[in-house]
């Protein structure tokens, strides 16, 4: 019987096949290394609803980035998200940034609320990390840390914004609103305008007082009507502007606030043509249209959205409602496209260093976002997004839909709003 000659591979293919079978490990390849990027949200609190859809956004965005072979310039490097939840605290914001920094986060993004991001932004810039905004409006934010870079106080910012400032909101809600009135051949004349008195709400209602005024559209604004952030009736505001007898109101809420709004605007029966707001959260997201329903019917709001006629954004929306119960992408899908550039951003960098990853973000050009944009992403010298704009969503059979600009319409627009 002859025998069989045993090679040196056959003798290592036996041997390892071997120590499997006894349990002894095998030796392993390297595996590609993980870059950990510090998301922090407000998961609870009064901003909730908000800060749990940016959370998931943000880890659709990291898996999608993952399946698509990592950050190859890098070996493959995986992203790792690490959640923080601000639980709708500025000083829980900062020391949130402070620990996710600690536990190895290369770069940070989130926010929401501006009150919020302007206490993390001390801590980025001190601990030199690069920290991309991804909601949140406030002028302040990225001017401050810009001036201070210009006067020799800081060396370097860190701190981007791929959202659009309150400036931005302004101006885009004007020829937003100019638009519709054309298009609808109609010619609304008084508007009050009502906001919360936050870090987001007075500022955002400045920047779009000071648009009306610099573009003198046609309509003027007769009143200007603040509230408490932390409001529980809204009686007393409403009846003012009911006094006035405006063809338009255009409130700038906080979610928890819009619920009051409406529902007392419902119970007073204000005559309107329309309610059209510059730019704010509670009046397109799924809570507050579970809540008011009809009283929410044929608002418009002026405000940044997932682009629908986009196939890449399509596809995300239909994975985001599987992972929602079947809820729609609203402005919490900007989160998709900040984590979208933080991945773009390691790629170019090759390197976590905080100054090569600043130098990568200067030089962005990020051509593919989800939502409605003025071209790619990319960056000016004081960090804001010149591609950052809104689109016109409407509110028809309990629906956010975009109806403006057309090259995004998914719906015809309707304006007056219809008598009941």
């Amino acid at each position: 019987m002859p025998t069989s000659r045993v090679t040196r591979r056959t003798f290592l293919t036996s041997a390892a096949a071997g120590a499997a079978v006894v349990g002894f490990p095998l030796p392993l390849r390297a595996q590609p290394r993980t870059l950990k990027v510090g998301a922090i949200h407000p998961v609870t609190g009064p901003l909730a609803e908000v800060g749990q859809l940016q959370r998931t956004h943000a880890q659709l965005a990291v898996n999608d980035i993952n399946a698509a072979g990592g950050v190859k310039s890098m070996g493959g490097a995986r992203l790792e998200l690490l959640t923080g939840d601000s639980e709708s605290k500025a000083e829980v914001a900062r020391s949130v940034t402070e620990r996710l920094i600690n536990d190895g986060a290369v770069m940070v993004i989130g926010g929401f609320h501006s009150g919020h991001i302007m206490a993390m932004v001390p801590v980025v810039q001190q601990r030199r990390v690069l920290f991309i905004i991804e909601i949140g409006a406030a002028d302040v934010i990225t001017r401050s840390v810009a001036q201070s870079v210009r006067e020799g106080k800081q060396k370097t910012q860190y701190v981007y914004r791929i959202f659009p400032s309150t400036s931005t909101f302004g101006a885009r809600a004007v020829q937003n609103m100019t638009a519709v009135f054309r298009e609808t051949k109609t010619s609304p004349r008084r508007v009050v305008v009502m906001y919360t008195n936050d870090a987001f709400g007075k500022p955002q209602a400045e920047a779009f007082v000071g648009a009306v005024k610099a573009a003198k559209p046609g309509f003027e604004i007769v009143e200007v009507i603040a509230y408490p952030e932390d409001a529980k009736d809204l009686s007393t505001e409403v009846s003012r502007v009911k006094a006035l007898k405006p063809d338009i109101l255009s409130p700038i809420t906080r979610p928890a606030t819009a619920v009051l709004l409406f529902q007392e605007l419902a119970r007073q029966r204000v005559d309107l043509m329309g309610v059209v707001s510059p730019g704010a959260p509670g009046m397109t997201q799924p809570r507050q249209l579970e809540i008011l329903k009809e009283n929410l019917e044929h608002v418009l709001v002026s405000v940044p959205w997932p682009n629908p006629k986009s196939a890449r954004t399509q596809k995300v929306g239909e994975e985001f409602g599987k992972r929602t119960g079947g809820k729609s992408m609203d402005e919490t899908a900007f989160t998709y496209d900040g984590i979208q550039v933080a991945g773009d951003v390691l790629e170019r960098a090759r390197s976590t260093d905080p100054d090569a990853l600043v130098e990568a973000i200067r030089k962005t050009n990020f051509a593919n976002p989800i939502m409605v944009s003025a071209g790619p992403i990319r960056f000016d010298d004081g960090g804001e997004n010149l591609a950052a704009t809104t689109a016109m969503v409407q509110i028809l059979k309990n629906k956010p839909q975009v109806v403006w600009p057309k090259d995004a319409a998914q719906a015809q627009l309707v304006f007056p709003r219809p008598k009941v």
